[in-house]
């Protein structure tokens, strides 16, 4: 079909989604402002030709299908719960470093070697840090995504 056709074509409500998708993943990369992006959002929420929303999105980089995008974002998300992850862990070496030296101290005080007490605060920590790494993730999570 010729291109000029198809601009000329009335638009539909998925053409419009399709747009705004664009455009949205265009301002999260930062192609786009803030005040481009509104203001190019609401042509591509109000236009009724296909040529309009081809204007919109003309100068940004063609979309990765749905199937990539959903994939890289799952990846990412897994990465960033990751780093998330290690990071809690660190918090909790530096729990066990500050408990043990409190627990030390109190050794050396009394002279004699007492109760490693930090190993309860330790353990249920640990164990809740394990659990969130085992424990199934919702589904509205992923369907969040969509």
């Amino acid at each position: 079909m010729d291109a000029r056709l198809d601009h000329a074509m009335r638009a539909s409500d998925h053409d419009r989604d399709t747009t705004l998708a664009r455009l949205a993943t265009g301002y999260a990369e930062g192609r786009l402002d803030r005040s481009e992006y509104d203001e190019r959002a609401t042509r591509a929420a109000t236009a009724s030709m296909l040529g309009e929303l081809a204007e919109l999105t003309a100068d940004l980089p063609a979309g990765r299908p749905p199937e990539a995008t959903v994939a890289a974002t799952r990846a990412e998300r897994d990465r960033r719960d990751l780093r998330e992850w290690l990071q809690e862990w660190r918090y909790w070496l530096g729990g066990a470093v500050i408990l043990t030296g409190v627990w030390g101290t109190r050794c050396v005080l009394k002279g004699e070697l007492i109760a490693y007490w930090p190993i309860v605060p330790l353990g249920i920590w640990a164990a809740v840090l394990i659990a969130i790494a085992v424990w199934p993730r919702g589904d509205a999570d992923d369907e969040h995504e969509r």
